[in-house]
């Protein structure tokens, strides 16, 4: 889910706009059986200008700014909608983990979190609530684009082959991207992509341009799509990725999704292909309505006392309780992983854990855990490794690739309308 590298990097700067006096409001844009009001227009657009002011990066003209956040909310809220329909609640208990992981990562407690942004002059409830916003967002898109993909063991054997013949990619590329639209009009389309990379390669900037006419999933952050192994990359990327320098503007490619225009930034080598990995076992309990929130975790204290009082066994307890049914027959034993394989707040609390210990019980996606930290090694990229490496990457590359379909899917089925502007 990407909600943490968005609410950690703005530095709670949104919460400050939201918390200055609002006009009165009204409604501008319906989506579906919903609405988009005007003040949420314009606090997105407040915080936009803050993060480019932040980065000194220059923005297109108002109505361009406009245009981009009413289509990202426009997004945003047919997501929440079909979490809604399909009963995707972030309990109370889940954010407030959450939040302990995120200050325990700037090295500050949820008051000291707290504190920070009051005194910058935001509202630490709307913070809360934009969180809980945020997650609901990863998990729906995550439960919906992750049954679309599939990956055949001939794929990852394929990509194991070349990882071991040239190792995991001797670069990373940061990668630019602007996508013009052709799903109404394809000539038209094709014309405003001759323009956009006409303009381009007269010196325009190209963060302030795709922030002003992009349709990408990343226009609201200039088409910035961060470095990427070219393994990882959306197919189309990665075809015309070697013939590329940093700065080269290449485009208009046509796809499915329209016209597609490229650029690099900047580029890297890869630094290691060792991986610090971690050995760990965990109980998990999913609450249920027979199962609460408040019992899983009184629960998981109880089995934790009698562990460390030694009248219990961590391995006997998870198979005979844990819900997660591939490691419980295990003893809740996981093996040796990356952290960074697993969901957020598991993975938060793995790395802050020293070998032996215990965590106390802790809410993640998947329900309440305690993990028990086994051991730490730092490994070569060894067949193992290059194999969970190698479905990682297809992995990520096919998520990117279908996350911009299934927001096309659910525009094209929705009754969206511009408030006296007629339907969209």
């Amino acid at each position: 889910m990407k909600f943490r590298n968005t609410l950690i990097g703005l530095l709670f700067a949104p919460f400050i706009a939201a918390a200055q006096p609002q006009m009165l409001d009204q409604v501008s844009v319906l989506v579906n059986d919903g609405v988009i009001l005007e003040s949420e227009i314009n606090e997105r657009v407040e915080n936009v200008r803050l993060n480019a002011l932040r980065a000194g990066q220059q923005l297109p003209s108002d109505q361009a700014l406009r245009t981009q956040v009413i289509d990202r909310l426009i997004v945003e809220h047919l997501q929440l909608q079909m979490a809604e329909r399909m009963g995707l609640v972030i309990s109370d208990i889940q954010l407030d983990q959450t939040l302990e992981n995120m200050a325990a990562e700037q090295g500050m407690s949820v008051e000291q979190m707290r504190e920070s942004i009051e005194a910058e002059g935001g509202n630490f409830t709307a913070y809360r609530e934009e969180l809980r916003r945020e997650i609901t967002l990863g998990q729906v898109q995550r439960i919906q684009v992750q049954r679309r993909i599939q990956i055949s063991p001939q794929e990852i054997d394929t990509l194991v082959n070349l990882i071991e013949e040239q190792g995991l990619q001797d670069a990373e590329f940061h990668v630019g991207h602007i996508l013009i639209d052709a799903s109404e009009d394809e000539d038209a389309a094709r014309q405003r992509a001759e323009r956009v990379l006409q303009v381009l390669k007269e010196g325009a900037d190209f963060r302030e341009t795709a922030l002003a006419a992009s349709a990408g999933p990343k226009a609201l952050e200039g088409g910035d799509w961060g470095y990427m192994n070219i393994n990882e990359m959306p197919t189309l990327f990665a075809e015309v990725m070697n013939d590329i320098d940093v700065g080269d503007i290449v485009g208009p490619i046509k796809s499915g999704a329209g016209f597609h225009i490229l650029t690099v930034f900047d580029h890297r080598g890869v630094e290691t292909q060792e991986v610090a990995e971690v050995q760990s076992r965990h109980i998990l309990l999913k609450p249920s309505p027979i199962l609460s929130e408040e019992m899983a975790r009184a629960m998981l204290e109880e089995f934790l006392n009698d562990v460390r009082n030694g009248d219990a066994d961590f391995a006997d307890l998870a198979r005979e309780h844990s819900s997660d049914p591939g490691s419980a027959v295990k003893g809740g034993e996981l093996g040796w992983a990356d952290p960074n394989m697993y969901v957020p707040a598991f993975r938060d609390t793995i790395n802050r854990l020293e070998v032996g210990e215990y965590s106390e019980p802790f809410r993640s996606s998947h329900g309440w855990h305690v993990v028990h930290v086994l051991d730490r090694r730092t490994s070569d990229a060894t067949e193992s490794f290059n194999t969970d490496r190698a479905y990682q990457l297809i992995y990520r590359r096919k998520f990117g690739e279908h996350v911009n379909a299934w927001h096309e899917e659910m525009r094209s089925g929705a009754y969206i309308e511009l408030v006296n502007q007629g339907r969209r």
